[in-house]
């Protein structure tokens, strides 16, 4: 099959490697949908090999293990690999499981893990069926795209009516605010990027900011998505009294004096609940379909991932999404 990979001057490529084996409770999935996420960030420590974590496709085979999945199920590809047998795994919070398995040492398989690839292998109950009516593009929303946005404001209880903060208006802070407004609420947003603050007023984000303005007014909830300590400091001072805040950007400090002084309550969010949450995740994705066509401003081949990796560095970009059989 073909990857997208690192080379060895740390510039992505395509190569042809090994097609994944699975054994079994594992599955292979065709992807026919793979966003890319932070790898762009990261690239000039990256190991050479391939990399993604976000997919959607089609189960082609299944290993001897698994169960209430199919060939020819349409699939959203959860990222990580936990035990499945741990409390937080069993509790769908599988992204927290300290005991991952190790999916190539017990399928014997070579490649497979990586999602920007033709193919990908995953366990069964880390599949999400895609309802018929939701494309594989929206489908995979279901992970970086909505996922953290999704489980902040489940953590929170934002509903019709709240006022909601974002800072940090990349993919991720995109998709929170995507997942808001869907809820019902106001939504604004703190954003330096011209480009995306644009993108953000399209998609019906109400007022966005730059981060060097004064934004004079105060909010209920508040989305901390970007690494920068003056933003996570920012969204404090800007959060009410007894007002919440989620981070779902794994970076920055905040001031505890400030949050003990307001009695402000944080959240630490990074995936979605798919044991309880399915069926409202797939309701988010569908009734925010406009969003989310606004929210995708680029698809690439897989043969043009340089290209794709330009414009993730150069910032003018929502979501940002792979075919790899296009």
């Amino acid at each position: 099959m073909k990857r997208a990979e690192m080379g060895g001057g740390q510039e992505p490529g395509v190569a042809e490697v090994a097609d994944p084996v699975i054994a079994d409770n594992y599955a292979l999935v065709k992807v026919f949908s793979a966003p890319l996420c932070t790898e762009f960030k990261h690239r000039d420590r990256a190991r050479r090999g391939g990399f993604g974590h976000e997919a959607a496709g089609e189960v082609v085979a299944v290993g001897p293990k698994v169960r209430g999945i199919a060939v020819g199920d349409r699939v959203v590809v959860m990222p990580q690999n936990g035990c499945g047998t741990c409390d937080l795994c069993r509790e769908g919070e599988h992204i927290y499981c300290q005991s991952p398995r190790n999916a190539l040492q017990i399928c014997g398989s070579t490649t497979g893990r990586e999602t920007v690839a033709q193919y990908v292998i995953q366990q069964d109950w880390l599949l999400v069926p895609i309802p018929a009516d939701i494309s594989y593009d929206h489908a995979a929303m279901a992970c970086c795209g909505f996922g953290p946005g999704f489980n902040a404001m489940e953590s929170m209880g934002v509903a019709a009516g709240d006022t909601v903060l974002v800072s940090g208006l990349g993919p991720v802070g995109l998709g929170a605010a995507a997942v808001a407004l869907y809820r019902g609420a106001r939504v604004a947003g703190v954003e330096p990027s011209v480009y995306r603050r644009e993108l953000a007023q399209r998609m019906g984000v109400e007022a966005v900011f730059d981060p060097t303005e004064n934004v004079g007014q105060t909010f209920q909830y508040g989305v901390h998505v970007t690494r920068s300590e003056e933003a996570a400091q920012a969204l404090i001072r800007l959060i009410r009294p007894r007002g919440k805040v989620a981070f779902i950007g794994q970076g920055g400090t905040v001031d505890i004096a400030a949050v003990v002084g307001k009695g402000l309550r944080l959240y630490g969010c990074w995936h979605w609940n798919h044991a309880r949450y399915t069926e409202q995740m797939m309701a988010t994705i569908r009734g925010s379909a406009e969003r989310i066509d606004a929210l995708i401003t680029h698809t690439f081949p897989l043969d043009r991932i340089r290209e794709a990796f330009e414009v993730q560095v150069a910032g003018n970009c929502g979501k940002v999404v792979i075919h790899p059989w296009a």
